[in-house]
């Protein structure tokens, strides 16, 4: 199909932000010129290429601040001191993989709401030699599971998917951290496990947004035994506590001794899954042995010429990226950032492609995903034709027409050769299954909820997936983590970036990619800009507080769209630039970028 401007109304146009239009720019990301300064921020001077953001008045995420540099090398993620291990690393002569692995085992300490050994992930890999790969140590159903296992006597669902010891998928995270070092990396298991081993034994010091989670979640860390470990004296320790985890310092020691049979096999693996049935789990030592993670080629797909990794089937989120970006890269360009016909267009491109993802996508082994019908550009042409100019269109006509916990964490990864990793892990809810697993000191995930636990019925997350996703036992549930690299129209390494937040996991870090290829903003404007996400059902356009003018607002509901207020998903992204690399941790959290 010809490429075709997407063109709007007085309506529409008379909501965008006031703003002059751009001088052209440089095609390349990370071309260089004359630099300017941001007018916000005197210090920070970037490329010439890049733009300055322009957002709402209101929007708390002011543009032009400056990124973490690194001359050689950057780790971005939720934990400082997961970011801090990874650096150490790198330092030692470590390559990208080996740092990766180390940030997974150092924020299984250092970020217990999120990093973890119970729960489990995906990896995508991009060597500066030109290899890639795709590494999926989702967690998988119990053997003993069954499709209906939640649902009561009524035929009601319930709980048990979300909390509670019937809620955890076989965790994944030891034998996909394992299995990445020892094909990628170039350092022994106990060598990248140091400093995590390091963090449990000595303790780490509790800051206030640690205290705080612990506190918020304080009901659910004390119903299955955390509480002993995290909420002392029946209180969560104060900022400037130390905390240690000598269990889970005993655990990581023997797994950096014996490697992955530590988990899965042995007096581990038996106490554990042990303690686990006591307590009404499901999962069993056999689960455990015939657990294995799976390499998985990467989707790859273009984007006006740049070049996209990333992850595909277990995960929903490389496919459902791919097809948002397919039918955008039809219009010549798109609108203003910011504008009703930007949030217009992006959240009808959303909703096409989660209609796919919540029908067609799944475990590949269980289920035939036509993964190269929905990642091809004359499909995504079909779609882009169902958009109307100056209407909403109701999903249930958009299903007709065409026929995920939030606390995930991300890290990125760059060393100096310019070996690349994007990692996603998760326990799927804040604490998983609240589940916390006294002998060997780590919190087991709430995973079963990303299956269709009663297809046609939202999950946690407002999802409603189809029969596709449903429980059967061996099977990985859909997630939609969407670890990702982009390469720029050279072929060089631009950007590594991925998020955490059920669903709109897909849509930020699909964001953050077009702020910076689109509208050449700085990564750190590009990650501070508010977001938007539609998931198709329910069916409206959600926005983060103040992230849209209430002109824009206005003309958005008169296009027939609902709109709703959310908090969305966080990122943690690495931009190569002139010199070296600038790193971003999640401003609307406690993220961090390390360089050096």
């Amino acid at each position: 199909m010809k490429a075709r401007k997407l063109i709007l109304g007085t309506l529409v146009l008379g909501a965008c932000h006031s703003q002059s239009a751009p001088s052209p720019a440089p095609t390349g990301a990370t071309d260089v010129g004359t630099p300017t300064a941001l007018a916000s921020d005197g210090r920070y001077v970037p490329a010439a290429d890049r733009r300055p953001g322009v957002f709402p008045a209101a929007w708390r995420h002011k543009a032009g601040r400056a990124p973490v540099f690194g001359a050689h090398a950057m780790v971005a993620s939720d934990a400082p001191l997961g970011s801090a291990a990874g650096v150490e690393i790198l330092k030692r002569g470590g390559n990208a993989v080996d740092a990766a692995v180390a940030v997974g085992f150092a924020i299984a300490v250092a970020y217990p709401e999120a990093g973890n050994i119970g729960g489990g992930g995906y990896m995508v890999i991009h060597m500066a030699d030109g290899r890639a790969a795709a590494l999926d140590y989702r967690e998988i159903a119990p053997l003993a599971a069954t499709r209906d296992m939640y649902l009561d006597a009524s035929g009601k669902l319930t709980d048990k998917s979300i909390v509670g010891p019937l809620s955890s998928g076989v965790p994944g995270a030891v034998a996909g951290l394992t299995e990445a070092l020892a094909k990628y990396g170039t350092m022994s298991l106990a060598e990248v496990m140091a400093p995590a081993i390091r963090y449990a034994e000595d303790g780490i010091v509790v800051d206030s947004a640690l205290s705080h989670s612990f506190k918020s979640n304080q009901k659910l860390i004390a119903e299955f035994g955390g509480g002993s470990v995290f909420l002392p004296n029946g209180a969560p320790p104060a900022p400037g506590t130390t905390l240690k985890q000598p269990v889970l310092a005993r655990t990581l020691r023997a797994i950096a001794a014996k490697g992955r049979s530590a988990f899965y096999e042995g007096p581990i693996a038996e106490s554990w899954t042990s303690e686990l049935r006591h307590a009404g789990g499901i999962i069993t030592t056999a689960d455990l042995q015939r657990y294995q993670p799976v390499w998985r080629e990467p989707v790859r797909s273009t984007y006006r010429g740049y070049s996209l990794f990333t992850m595909p089937p277990s995960s929903s989120g490389g496919v459902t990226i791919t097809e948002t970006l397919n039918i955008l890269e039809g219009y010549d360009s798109l609108p203003a950032f910011g504008s009703a016909g930007w949030a217009h267009l992006l959240g009808s491109a959303y909703q096409r492609a989660f209609v796919d993802r919540n029908e067609k996508l799944a475990d590949p082994a269980f289920v035939k995903v036509p993964i190269a019908q929905l990642t091809d550009k004359t499909y995504a042409a079909r779609l882009r034709a169902t958009i109307g100019n100056m209407h909403a269109t109701p999903t249930s006509t958009v299903s007709t027409a065409m026929r995920d916990g939030m606390e995930t964490t991300h890290y990125s990864v760059v060393d100096e050769k310019g070996n690349a990793v994007a990692t996603t892990t998760t326990l799927n809810n804040l604490y998983g299954s609240g589940v916390y697993i006294a002998s060997a000191g780590f919190f087991l995930n709430d995973e079963m909820d990303d299956f269709a636990a009663q297809p046609g019925t939202p999950n946690m997350f407002g999802l409603v997936q189809g029969e596709a996703n449903a429980v059967q036992p061996g099977k990985r549930m859909l997630s939609a983590m969407s670890p990702t690299i982009v390469l720029d129209p050279q072929g060089q390494l631009l950007l590594v970036t991925g998020a955490a937040g059920g669903p709109t996991i897909i849509t930020t870090t699909m964001e953050i990619i077009l702020n910076v290829i689109e509208q050449h903003m700085t990564l750190a404007d590009a990650m501070r800009a508010p977001r938007l996400h539609h998931q198709a059902l329910p069916d409206q356009l959600d926005y983060e507080p103040n992230g849209l003018t209430v002109a824009v607002q206005d003309s958005l509901k008169a296009m027939g769209h609902k709109l709703g207020t959310r908090g969305l998903a966080t990122a943690n992204s690495i931009m190569r630039v002139r010199g070296g690399l600038d790193g971003v941790g999640e401003p609307r959290s406690g993220g961090a970028a390390v360089g050096y």
